[in-house]
């Protein structure tokens, strides 16, 4: 199976962009169609947002010892230019942290609630058709799966993120470039890691999800920036987690070529 031709292009990059966009919109239906099972999944991502949150909070409270660390070379610099620097330098600290956090909260909420969303993820799937040539993935080799594959999309993340971080120096650019960079860096990620349960359900691995969410980029990316900001916000990755998932089920049925309309 050729799976790169199996998600076919039907309108501009900036429709599509729009469209992924709009599934996360789509997603978030799900609490009016079926609130006690999107409230459930809230609880896993609650937990993890603790632990996310106090991590947040401590990386802020050492920013300046962290910035003063990696900028020993403005010691002897005048009071306004070693501020400036270490300000810059703070920034981009909490950029790469912010990238990084994003990431690792969705990888450890999935874990943590894999039953509440794998239950959501099928819901989806059988409003929309079912799932063609459906697998009986056992949860254990389904957790240790997803734990690996979310090992190293994270650490990719982290190689990524190295340069942005450096780049994150760069006055200006650094504060308006890099960003807008890191969002989509971040949006790719997460719509990777976001669809792992539709794809699993078809036994398809991380290998084969990346390739397929390339044939429609514009698409994975759209979506993915969408939850991108979105768990930017406070309780926004708490909130929004449940209707990610919808999302990205949808989204790994359009990437397939299956039907995300109800008949």
């Amino acid at each position: 199976m050729d799976v790169s031709r199996i998600a076919s292009p039907v309108t501009g990059v900036v429709g599509r962009f729009f469209a992924g966009a709009g599934l996360l919109l789509r997603g978030l239906g799900l609490y009016v169609r079926s609130p006690g099972l999107m409230l459930l999944g809230v609880v896993p991502a609650l937990i993890s947002g603790a632990l996310f949150v106090a991590a947040l909070a401590t990386l802020v409270y050492f920013v300046d010892d962290l910035a003063a660390l990696v900028t020993p070379f403005a010691d002897d610099w005048s009071t306004t230019a070693r501020s400036l620097v270490r300000v810059i330098a703070g920034l981009a600290f909490l950029g790469l942290g912010g990238l990084l956090g994003v990431l690792t909260f969705t990888a450890v909420t999935l874990v943590i609630g894999d039953p509440f969303y794998e239950k959501i993820s099928e819901q989806v799937e059988q409003r929309y058709g079912g799932t063609p040539n459906a697998i009986d993935v056992p949860f254990w080799s389904s957790l240790r799966r997803s734990l690996a594959d979310s090992v190293r999309l994270v650490a990719l993340t982290a190689l990524v993120g190295i340069p942005l971080f450096l780049a994150g120096f760069i006055p200006v650019v650094g504060q308006t470039v890099v960003p807008v960079i890191g969002a989509a860096v971040g949006g790719w990620f997460l719509a990777v890691e976001l669809v792992g349960a539709p794809f699993y359900r078809r036994g398809m691995r991380l290998p084969q999800r990346r390739t397929i969410l390339r044939a429609d980029r514009p698409a994975a990316l759209g979506f993915g920036v969408a939850v991108f900001l979105c768990f930017l916000i406070p309780l926004g990755a708490v909130l929004i987690m449940p209707a990610a998932v919808a999302g990205a089920t949808l989204l790994a049925r359009r990437s397939l070529g299956q039907p995300i309309e109800e008949s």
